[in-house]
């Protein structure tokens, strides 16, 4: 998929790949049997760069020169790539090390906890593009120095001059004061007077025009000693400038409806931050290990194009899911999943996990409810997932009284394997009125005859719906919206 992306043709990159942090993750379900396809361990910090350096090479072309990028790592091997990063991009394009606060207090024995992430911002050229973004000022700071009020609401009382002496009328005596006379000289702020006045006219005015109109409009205060004094209003003002540490997006809890149980998910507010400051509506933006899809919800909600590419059929089935439950876009209409695993000889070899995953999901869009695959690592009584009713969702969306109707789900039972025999629809019977359900789904590659005869007779006599689907059905559903 990189390689087929056109030289400089992306506007941001943003990358939160695995940390060399000598452990496995669980799939991104939460606590399963099986591990994720990837193992987020390298043996040393030589071997981690040694994968990373060909993947960043890549990414390093399809930026754009305006372009920026940002490496989201922790500290088990931040400083070495740091110094993999100047090199490809050149220590005069590193911008900031950001550090982002991604949990609360930690209690790590016999040294300080480590509760932060580091994210290296760099760019490619000196010609890049930057917005501004801002944070609010401590309500200490404002109580402090935000002591005036009036109709038009709290201000400060700050100085009209700035530093050194200018040429023009920037000199010029005004209410009896020189700020020349104390080596300084006017400073009307721009954004006011204009709009007073407008743009135009005031670029056609004196100093002296311009303290008068700021003095006609109740802005200028004079102090004691007879220096004129400007209201800066707190509503005018936007904020303080955002720095390199970033205590204010909190990490995902456990209860944050933007929770997948993806181990390493971010939130979406930390991507907006990003999105927002490096690039503007219609770029590109570009995450290359995008697991659960966190940048593309963000990119889409803030109207930039988006690229997205994991190594996981699992996360780009959920990436494909949360973009149609976010924003109803449509697989194959309004984007293209590509090099995905389609064929059932594909889907044979997946880890246990990643087809139980692929399984309930596509069920899930099939049936257009939703799925969620089972997170218990064992003791799952033959319950791999359950489907829920869409109208149900909604209604949790919506704030609604669910009472009574929480308990309203299907269980899915999944089997990788060729074919399913009678005794594997006797184990999900059980499951299914050990649940106190009376339907289930079934799901698995084919079925035998006495599979079939036997599901027959539980609905006739147990009145006991197990419904069978192949996965070459799912193959034919997956993805298709109505």
């Amino acid at each position: 998929m990189l390689p087929d992306i056109p030289d400089e043709s992306v506007d941001l990159i943003y990358i939160d790949p695995p940390f060399n942090s000598n452990r496995n993750y669980e799939t991104f379900w939460g606590d399963v049997a099986e591990k994720r396809a990837f193992n987020d361990r390298f043996g040393d910090a030589d071997a981690y760069i040694h994968y990373m350096r060909p993947r960043v090479l890549e990414l390093y072309r399809v930026l754009k020169k305006t372009g920026s990028f940002y490496y989201h790592c922790d500290w088990h091997a931040s400083h070495y790539v740091k110094i993999m990063l100047d090199e490809i991009f050149g220590f005069n394009y590193f911008k900031n090390e950001i550090t982002w606060k991604r949990t609360h207090a930690h209690n790590d024995p016999n040294q300080y906890g480590r509760n932060s992430d580091r994210i290296f911002f760099y760019t490619k050229s000196n010609v890049y593009n930057y917005n501004t973004q801002y944070t609010d000022y401590d309500q200490e700071y404002i109580d402090e120095f935000f002591k005036g009020k009036d109709k038009r609401g709290v201000y400060q009382s700050v100085i009209l001059t700035g530093a050194g002496e200018t040429k023009g009328d920037s000199n010029v005596s005004w209410k009896g004061y020189s700020p020349s006379s104390s080596g300084r000289h006017w400073s009307v702020p721009k954004r006011i007077i204009n709009n007073l006045v407008g743009e135009v006219k005031a670029k056609l005015m004196s100093i002296s025009d311009k303290l008068d109109e700021l003095e006609k409009n109740d802005y200028i205060i004079m102090s004691k000693n007879g220096i004129p004094r400007f209201k800066q209003y707190l509503d005018d003002m936007e904020g303080v400038p955002l720095q390199e540490i970033w205590t204010d997006i909190p990490p995902i809890s456990a209860k944050a409806k933007e929770r997948l149980g993806y181990p390493t998910q971010k939130p979406i507010a930390l991507l907006e931050r990003i999105i927002k400051a490096s690039s503007n509506k219609g770029d590109i933006v570009l995450d290359a290990f995008c697991g659960c899809g966190t940048a593309l919800v963000a990119s889409e909600r803030l109207k930039r194009k988006w690229i997205g590419i994991d190594v996981s059929p699992t996360a780009c089935r959920v990436m494909s899911t949360r973009l149609w439950d976010n924003f109803k876009l449509v697989e194959n209409k309004d984007f293209q999943m590509i090099d995905i695993r389609k064929s059932v000889d594909e889907l044979r070899i997946l880890p246990h996990f990643e087809f139980q995953n692929w399984a309930v999901i596509a069920l899930s869009q099939a049936t257009d409810m939703s799925g969620i695959p089972n997170k218990r690592k064992s003791g799952d009584f033959g319950i791999d997932g359950r489907l829920y009713p869409i109208e149900l969702e909604k209604k949790k969306k919506e704030g609604q009284d669910l009472f009574g109707e929480a308990d309203r789900y299907y269980p899915v039972q999944v089997k990788q394997q060729d074919q399913a025999g009678r005794p594997d629809i006797d184990s999900f019977y059980a499951a299914i009125k050990r649940d106190g359900r009376d339907t289930g789904y079934f799901i698995c590659f084919s079925y035998s005859k006495d599979a079939e005869k036997e599901v027959k007779r539980l609905y006739k006599e147990e009145g006991i719906n197990i419904v069978l689907i192949t996965t070459t059905k799912l193959l034919e559903k997956e993805g298709m919206r109505a």
